[in-house]
């Protein structure tokens, strides 16, 4: 089997702010089926706000930066058999989410 990151960018969901407990409802509903499945390994919303970025020298600095373009809202991990059943997974996330979700493969830790 091979885990897919699924993730979204936090400015792709925009629904009316009251439909939010409808969206939490349907994506609570799939991370349950995807549970059932055996296929859920890890996933959750992002305090996108509060960012920071660690350099190679320890220095910490708060972010989002105002340049960013780009940050993500959430993501779950599944294991699956293949790459189309990661992308049926991403479509239900997607449905569920109301945005669009992007996939991508996790490169296997060979040590483990």
């Amino acid at each position: 089997m091979t885990r897919y990151l699924i993730s979204f960018d936090d400015g792709w969901m925009d629904f009316p702010e009251e439909e939010l407990p409808d969206v939490a409802k349907a994506a609570h509903a799939v991370v349950q089926e995807a549970k059932d499945a055996g296929v859920w390994v890890f996933g959750g919303g992002l305090e996108s706000q509060r960012a920071s970025v660690v350099a190679t020298d320890g220095t910490v600095t708060d972010g989002p930066y105002p340049e960013t373009k780009e940050v993500i809202g959430g993501f779950a991990v599944v294991d699956v058999p293949s790459r189309e059943e990661a992308l049926e997974w991403a479509a239900k996330i997607a449905v569920a989410c109301r945005c669009a979700q992007e996939v991508r493969e996790l490169l296997p830790d060979p040590a483990v």
